[in-house]
């Protein structure tokens, strides 16, 4: 046990909750879990799918590290009763984890700000008509990813290429939400960079047989491949250190987070979504990148606790 360990106090690893990514949430709160208690932190599991956040106080809790993934813990919601109660934790704060969770609101803010993001439209239920989707493809090209604007983990996402295609989509995401982000397909690699105390860690590519990074690819297949370091040049990789900083500070969001990317042919890169609240599993990307910066699960683990100390 460190002294930095015990100063940390009674730690609450908020886990679960009632999200669609309850499962990979639980999986990444007991690695966190594991790994604060190896550190000699005296850390707890709270779910708050099964108790009320108000028993942080009664059960005397110092402060919360939230590993809650989606919509409830990575929203701002979460994040907003902790500032009511006084108890502090890690990561970004309600408007950051609010902004970075819509979809739609983040390249809303990149583009106004001037930062490379692919061309997109928005499309609400209440408004939307199947007549409606050629009219879609011919603004967006005949490749287009769809994205419910508040879902994590690829939920609810598919990549279309015809208006049959693109009807199935959108009855699939309006299960998910009541808007939905149409993107501008960009043919390339996929990267993603974390983000922790301000500094980017090294870039990881992703590269999978499936149709895009889905949750399959993320959570489940033995076929993906990550890379990291990754192929980018010493050049591309400090312009894309520099981008996720400043495309995760334009959200106001802070602490620790991930920015994903793709990059096209002609080597331009530009900002898909940023994430709060990444998973922490043993296939998730920030303690990927973390250890190829010299960090082991549990540095990282106590570095995303020490987040806490700015609340």
């Amino acid at each position: 046990m460190t002294k930095e360990s015990q100063t940390f106090g009674k730690v609450a690893v908020l886990l679960g909750g009632t999200s669609a990514e309850r499962d990979v949430s639980l999986k990444s709160g007991q690695a966190v879990l594991d790994a604060l208690v190896s550190a000699g932190v005296d850390a707890h599991a709270f779910d708050v799918k099964e108790k009320a956040i108000q028993l942080l106080l009664a059960e005397r809790f110092d402060r919360a590290f939230i590993i809650l993934h989606g919509r409830g813990g990575e929203d701002g919601t979460i994040q907003g009763a902790l500032d009511l109660l006084g108890v502090p934790y890690t990561g970004s704060g309600v408007l950051g984890s609010a902004l970075a969770m819509d979809k739609i609101k983040t390249k809303q803010v990149w583009q106004a700000l001037g930062l490379p993001t692919a061309h997109y439209l928005t499309v609400k239920r209440e408004t939307y008509h199947p007549s409606h989707c050629e009219a879609l493809i011919a603004e967006l090209g005949d490749c287009i990813m769809v994205k419910p604007a508040q879902e994590g983990s690829s939920i609810g996402m598919s990549k279309v290429s015809s208006v049959t295609e693109l009807k199935d989509a959108l009855a699939l995401a309006f299960q998910f939400d009541e808007h939905v982000l149409l993107e501008q397909f960009i043919t390339g690699k996929e990267y993603t960079v974390a983000v922790l105390n301000g500094k980017a860690l090294p870039s990881i590519r992703m590269q999978t047989p499936h149709e895009f990074y889905d949750y399959s690819a993320k959570y489940q297949s033995n076929s993906t491949e990550y890379h990291c370091p990754s192929d980018l040049s010493i050049e591309e990789e400090h312009k894309i250190a520099e981008l996720a900083i400043s495309a995760f500070n334009a959200l106001d969001a802070s602490g620790w987070g991930r920015v994903d990317f793709m990059q096209d042919r002609n080597g331009s890169f530009y900002l898909l979504e940023a994430n709060t609240v990444p998973g922490m599993t043993e296939k998730s990307l920030v303690p990927m990148a973390a250890k190829v910066a010299g960090l082991t699960f549990s540095q990282l683990s106590l570095a995303i606790l020490a987040t806490s100390e700015r609340a």
